[in-house]
């Protein structure tokens, strides 16, 4: 454990990395037995599953960046509002 002392890893660092690690393999389960189709949404460009899911993520790290700054530490409405933003960009992106 003491190779990984140059990163404060706590429960929820390894918690966050396991989440998005396990996006990344049911994207990827989900791309083998479906097809995947590009869809036209409200942005008005082409989005397969991977995109919207990019668009999510991205969305969510700039909905925590703000809440930091403008309410405070406390996360937990930040992650449900990033919920509900994510199931936005994956309905109508």
């Amino acid at each position: 454990m003491s190779d990984f002392a140059w990163m404060a890893w706590t429960w929820q660092t390894a918690l966050f990395f396991v989440g998005i690690a396990s996006l990344l393999f049911v994207m990827t389960v989900l791309a083998v037995y479906r097809s995947e189709t590009e869809r036209v949404g409200i942005l008005r460009i082409p989005t397969t599953r991977g995109d919207r899911l990019f668009i999510s993520l991205l969305g969510a790290a700039f909905i925590h960046l703000a809440w930091l700054g403008l309410v405070g530490p406390d996360l937990w409405w930040a992650f449900g509002l990033s919920l509900v933003y994510a199931a936005g960009a994956f309905r109508y992106v």
